[in-house]
């Protein structure tokens, strides 16, 4: 078990830990704009390249590839710089911010006023609890559409490798069709294909929607600049995406799916952070060590490794930090549904396994 059981809240480890860290740490960063940017315009890059294609010889059409890997990088950069510009350790100006968290969060088809909601506003006060969106479905659950599209996607112990394959690429899709249909559509009330539902105001709700359509028109424009082609979609569009949202998919997997539940938002013991080889947190904003975010949601993601020492010398032994291959095998040995707080268990609720965290 953990050195300390006790629950400590996200308020408490920022109180203790604050005092050890530069003020820089908490200034805003305007050089991730120029990050955010330089992605736009490698995806911009990508697609003059690709409306080329049907010149290329067909058995040439494999050096298109990297270029798809380049830019499904991109999309996954965009996720992680429109995150920090959402924290607000970026930019101050609200407008500003919204604007370019518009622009970022177009390829992921999520709205900057739902991902306040559903990410700062939900998840992090809540994270791993009953009432986390971003959380594993309960046993208990209705057996929903989006239950079972978890049950047959999501890494686990006895998930299908090609089912596993083509949910890496279109998990976050229905993440935020999941969430986008329950908050527009429903507003809390019936919607019991989410883990958990929440509402927002009419104003909000307006301004998603507008949003959405802006997003909508903005990827119409580059399937029209693709001139309608398959050929040029599904190597252009389709692939960088489908590359992108697997690479997300798996940061987000590992945030907090091995995590047992806690009804108390403690951050050592509801999250994880992940040991990767130092290239993948320069290209992805250390987006890693994630614990750290949580305890500190609007510091500049420059200084979480320092917070991750903070942590080990005030809290050893404490928190979950993992290889990432580690925590990969882990999703891959275990079930994916919560029988109770501290139990994984299967869509036939016979096979439960403990947390395996809580073996530490």
């Amino acid at each position: 078990m953990k050195i300390d059981d006790r629950m400590i809240t996200q308020a408490e480890y920022a109180k203790t830990l604050r005092p050890f860290l530069p003020a820089k740490a908490f200034e805003s960063d305007p050089s991730k704009i120029f990050v955010l940017l330089l992605n736009i315009a490698i995806l911009i890059c990508g697609w003059a390249i690709a409306l080329q294609l049907n010149n290329w010889s067909v058995y040439l059409l494999w050096l298109y590839l990297p270029i798809a890997v380049v830019m499904g990088n991109s999309v996954i950069v965009l996720l992680f710089t429109s995150h920090n510009i959402m924290h607000g350790s970026v930019i101050k100006n609200n407008r500003l911010i919204h604007f370019l968290s518009l622009l970022g969060l177009t390829m992921l088809w999520m709205p900057p006023t739902m991902w306040k909601a559903v990410h700062n506003q939900e998840h992090h006060s809540k994270t791993n609890s009953l009432a986390d969106p971003d959380r594993n479905y309960l046993y208990e659950q209705p057996k929903t559409w989006g239950k079972w599209i978890q049950n047959l996607f999501v890494p686990s112990f006895a998930v299908n490798p090609l089912f596993l394959t083509v949910g890496m690429a279109t998990a976050w899709g229905v993440h935020a069709f999941r969430n986008l249909t329950s908050t527009l559509l429903f507003n809390q009330k019936p919607a019991d294909y989410v883990p958990a539902a929440f509402s927002r105001s009419s104003k909000k709700r307006v301004a998603i929607l507008g949003e959405l359509l802006v997003m909508l028109s903005l990827h119409f424009c580059i399937i029209a600049f693709l001139q309608f082609s398959p050929l040029k979609l599904v190597l252009g569009y389709f692939l960088p995406i489908g590359i992108g949202y697997a690479g997300l998919m798996f940061y987000i997997y590992t945030n907090h799916m091995l995590c047992r539940m806690t009804t108390i938002n403690d951050p050592l013991i509801n999250s994880i952070s992940l040991r990767v080889p130092k290239i993948f947190d320069k290209l992805h904003l250390n987006f890693s060590y994630h614990t750290e975010h949580h305890i500190f949601p609007g510091i500049n993601s420059d200084y979480y490794p320092l917070v991750q020492e903070l942590i080990q010398t005030h809290y050893p032994g404490r928190m979950n930090l993992l290889d990432a291959g580690d925590a990969w095998n882990l999703l891959m040995e275990t079930p994916r549904h919560y029988k109770d707080e501290n139990t994984f268990t299967d869509w036939s609720g016979r096979n439960t396994v403990p947390c395996p965290l809580n073996q530490k």
